[in-house]
């Protein structure tokens, strides 16, 4: 039986999830864990290129989208919402969005996909901050 790319989101989530933990990093879904999904980003990113022998460095496309969708679960956890995908081509991982109770939309592959390319001014922890997350921190290396 084949899944669907909704069902993929949670999936890919908390593989992610288990994956970030068994390297050191925070992973429990809170706001604050966007802070080590931050620090993984700069431990294992530098603008667009993936870090040599990083975490990224192999399974790039399947590890951002799960990076995204453990980004957009947190909001999802956090603030409530619905995914939504539309289509199946090969751009629907990139395009599925969450419905926020507010009415805003929100595209975390999209975003993940942007901090890997653009670095730190693309901050995923700034991110969550915007997005009126708390208990989010600016400084990515922190830990508390």
């Amino acid at each position: 039986m084949m899944t669907s790319l909704l069902d993929d989101i949670p999936a890919s989530a908390r593989w992610i999830a288990r994956a970030l933990s068994s390297s050191g990093y925070t992973a429990d879904f809170t706001p604050t864990s966007l802070r080590d999904v931050e620090r993984f980003m700069v431990e294992h990113s530098d603008h667009g290129v993936a870090v040599a022998g990083g975490l990224l460095a192999t399974g790039l496309g399947p590890r951002l989208f799960a990076l995204g969708a453990y980004v957009g679960e947190t909001v999802r956890q956090t603030r409530g919402g619905a995914w939504a995908a539309d289509g199946d081509g090969p751009t629907a991982e990139m395009n599925i969005a969450l419905h926020l109770p507010d009415g805003s939309i929100i595209w975390p592959v999209q975003r993940v996909t942007k901090r890997f390319r653009n670095g730190p001014d693309d901050s995923i922890a700034f991110y969550a901050a915007a997005l009126g997350l708390t208990d989010t921190s600016t400084h990515p290396r922190r830990r508390g």
